[in-house]
């Protein structure tokens, strides 16, 4: 497995034109973004998203599980409905077909640490080693540090210490085997796959010594990612999600789902006089999630004895109106909505419209970049 993290914040090199697709395949939509590069510049040629709940006969907006062909099919309909014109792409691979870990082993040489990582490992895994792939990295102790995302080097030097503390990620064979499948079938040319929380923090997130929070509200869960100095920190799944909210309209108000996702979109989470009831309803959810988040804010601070200096909030549940203001107040930090097409360039005209979209196709954009970044 490519090691997840290289070049995460680096630069576009070479005046060579190049086009690139990144491919988010998330639990209720795919989402494409295409990507050129040009004179050491990224720019936005075309991007799409197509809802996956149809393809096994369910609303749109609703979680669903498809087999490889139907995958497929999505696939070929998103690139066909948003004028993809290149097959070289790299694939996201959802969070919950990986296993991220942080470890803390004694002090030792580069090669020694290289045959302890998959003896270590076996603690946390709980199939044989064999099914899955490994990957690893060695978490700075300087404070001054912002990682090894400023120049792409996987550098390996730490402060001599008794303890050395690593981040392990492990992703399961049968998630790479997938997205290999899909790809020999659509077909594409893909070069990597990729957990879709480093493509996300690509993305979304510039170099930073203070630590950052990442809140991706998705359709069936919520990511919290948890950044200091470009490096991951902290990441927890919570089993609600954007969903959840459209479900309990529809069970209070006795709708459909399709009716429930239209209210929910046009009320949000704002109070007024005549939605008070609706408003109630909604905020059970999201009142559990940010409790969640909260508690995963607070063993943060207790661990490391820092703040949290701003939240960036993404995937399509953030849009929902009045959840922004609402999270201001919750966490009592700056909470600000991703614009992941800020990191590429795009003709003006669509700066409102990318603005809106931008928080559901970071992933998509952060695997486009990453595939820029290697060629």
């Amino acid at each position: 497995m490519n090691n997840p993290f290289e070049k995460l914040f680096g630069s576009f090199f070479g005046t060579k034109d190049t086009s690139v697709i990144g491919i988010d395949i998330g639990p209720s939509s795919a989402k494409l973004v295409q990507l050129k590069k040009k004179g050491g510049r990224a720019i936005l040629e075309t991007y799409g998203e197509i809802a996956l709940g149809p393809y096994n006969n369910t609303e749109v907006g609703r979680s669903t599980v498809l087999g490889i062909d139907k995958i497929v099919e999505a696939i070929k309909d998103l690139l066909r409905e948003s004028n993809a014109t290149t097959t070289k792409s790299g694939m996201s691979i959802p969070i919950g077909s990986s296993l991220i870990k942080f470890i803390e082993l004694p002090q030792m040489g580069d090669k020694q640490l290289a045959e302890m990582i998959p003896l270590e490992a076996r603690k946390y895994i709980p199939v044989p080693i064999s099914e899955v792939t490994l990957d690893y990295w060695i978490i700075p102790k300087n404070d001054n540090i912002v990682s090894e995302f400023e120049n792409g080097a996987k550098t390996q030097s730490v402060e001599p210490a008794h303890m050395t503390e690593v981040l392990l990620v492990v992703i399961h064979n049968d998630a790479l085997e997938k997205n290999r499948q899909i790809s020999s079938l659509v077909p594409l040319e893909n070069s990597f796959s990729e957990i879709e929380i480093f493509s996300a923090i690509r993305a979304v997130m510039d170099p930073s010594l203070s630590p950052q929070m990442i809140l991706d509200i998705g359709s069936g869960s919520t990511k919290v990612y948890i950044v200091e100095r470009g490096i991951l920190r902290s990441s927890h799944i919570i089993n609600r999600g954007s969903q959840d909210i459209t479900l309990a309209i529809s069970k209070s108000m006795g709708l459909t789902f399709d009716e429930a996702e239209k209210i929910k979109r046009q009320n949000g989470i704002v109070s007024s006089k005549d939605n008070a009831n609706l408003v109630e309803v909604s905020s059970l959810t999201v009142d559990y999630i940010f409790m969640e988040t909260g508690r995963v804010i607070l063993n943060y601070e207790k661990k490391y004895g820092k703040k949290i200096s701003k939240i960036f909030l993404t995937g399509g549940g953030v849009l929902l109106k009045g959840l922004k203001e609402r999270a201001e107040v919750s966490f009592n930090t700056p909470v600000q909505i991703a614009d992941p097409f800020a990191k590429v360039e795009y003709p003006a005209f669509l700066e409102n419209v990318l603005k809106s979209a931008g928080p559901e196709f970071a992933v998509a954009i952060g695997l486009a970049i990453r595939k820029l970044q290697g060629i």
